[in-house]
């Protein structure tokens, strides 16, 4: 099976056309191929359900859930909790973890200070709230479920580009996690726990792959998951928080990305057809 690069992008275009959106319209997690366990939600539009599931298999979320308290049961206490989260997500992305004040984010949010303590007991609460009501839109590296004719190429090609592209729109925040998860243990485990989860899913389906006869079946589907989900995520990192260039200084083409990524991705596991 050989496609071309420009018939595997309009074939990954149809195929994101046909991945199911959330209520702002953007794409619902393909590269981790991910669905909310449920869409519950309160009084404040902020979701009641952290878990999400993948192949059946429930997800850790971003941050602990004993940090978050009950949400606000009046339309006035939600508007003012969602003031508070939009704030403090807006803060720590500017100011850093380490450095965010409490009074940075009640002055953002152009709330009393008092009110902070009505919905929050500390910064660790707050940020649990932020992270969980990101967390839809903070993908994993790895590609969509390849089924029936689909090809293999054009699936991985748009579960790349979905990623890189919410990656680039949350650049601020994914700093910010790498910040938190150096000071903060239980952070940090609930963020491994949680990539463990999706380099599990990837595995299965490599291994999908290889007993379909896309993919080398001489490589560990799990090792192979670490790798090659490591690999981009770095590249990411790389190019949208630490800015990286070109030689000549200028930035790194988007597009570029997408296909360096995807070819390699490609040729590690020994995808039939050339590229």
């Amino acid at each position: 099976m050989s496609v071309s690069r420009r018939d595997g992008a309009r074939s990954g275009a149809r195929f994101v056309d046909a991945l199911p959106k959330g209520p702002t319209g953007r794409i619902r997690s393909p590269c981790a191929f991910v669905t909310l366990a449920s869409d519950s939600t309160n009084v404040s539009g902020v979701e009641t359900t952290a878990h999400e599931e993948i192949d059946g298999e429930k997800t850790p979320p971003m941050a602990p859930l004993s940090h978050l308290r009950e949400p606000p049961t009046t339309k006035r206490g939600a508007r003012t909790r969602a003031a508070l989260v939009k704030a403090a997500r807006k803060v720590f992305e500017r100011e850093g973890y380490l450095d965010t004040r409490l009074t940075d984010i009640t002055k953002e949010a152009q709330c009393a200070a008092g009110s902070f303590y009505t919905y929050f007991a500390n910064k660790e609460e707050v940020l649990a709230a932020v992270l969980l009501e990101a967390q839809e839109d903070m993908m994993h590296p790895g590609m969509g479920r390849v089924q029936g004719n689909d090809d293999p190429y054009a699936v991985l090609e748009a579960s790349n580009r979905a990623y890189l592209e919410a990656y680039k729109r949350n650049a601020k925040l994914m700093a910010l996690l790498e910040q938190v998860a150096q000071v903060e243990p239980e952070f940090r485990e609930f963020r491994s726990r949680r990539a463990d989860a999706f380099i599990r899913r990837n595995a299965r389906g490599i291994a999908d792959l290889q007993a379909r006869g896309f993919a080398d079946r001489e490589v560990d589907p799990t090792m192979a998951s670490r790798a090659l989900s490591g690999m981009v995520s770095v590249m990411a990192y790389n190019t949208f928080v630490l800015g990286e260039r070109q030689e000549d200084g200028t930035p790194l083409d988007f597009e570029e990305l997408v296909s360096t990524v995807t070819r390699l991705w490609a040729n590690a596991l020994r995808f039939p057809g050339d590229r």
